[in-house]
């Protein structure tokens, strides 16, 4: 399951989450966002229970894309325990952000 991450529920969904959370801080109009949307749902499906992930519209919620310094897009973040442990910038093949993903949550 891939969730929706807002500025409004960002903090009960990912800085309180019991378990790991990858972010995917996007736009629709980003080519490469959108080259990655399959591959975050599939990891979403994949890794179901072990980490929770999402999508952040960064056109949407400006609040949160400031408050992380989100300058380039697609951005990936990993938080654990309420901190950022990991980011990761751009597209990239599913088996890459697989590994980075489960290097970042000591798996």
């Amino acid at each position: 399951m891939e969730y929706r991450f807002t500025d409004e529920n960002f903090e009960e969904e990912v800085l309180k989450s019991e378990i790991p959370v990858l972010v995917d801080f996007y736009a629709d109009w980003c080519g490469p966002c959108k080259m990655m949307g399959p591959v975050i749902e599939k990891l979403a499906e994949e890794l179901q229970g072990k980490v929770k992930i999402g999508k952040c519209d960064t056109e949407d919620n400006m609040k949160l894309c400031q408050q992380y310094r989100i300058t380039n897009i697609p951005a990936f973040i990993v938080f654990r325990g309420g901190k950022e442990v990991e980011r990761f910038i751009g597209a990239m093949s599913a088996n890459d952000l697989k590994n980075k993903l489960l290097q970042a949550i000591g798996e």
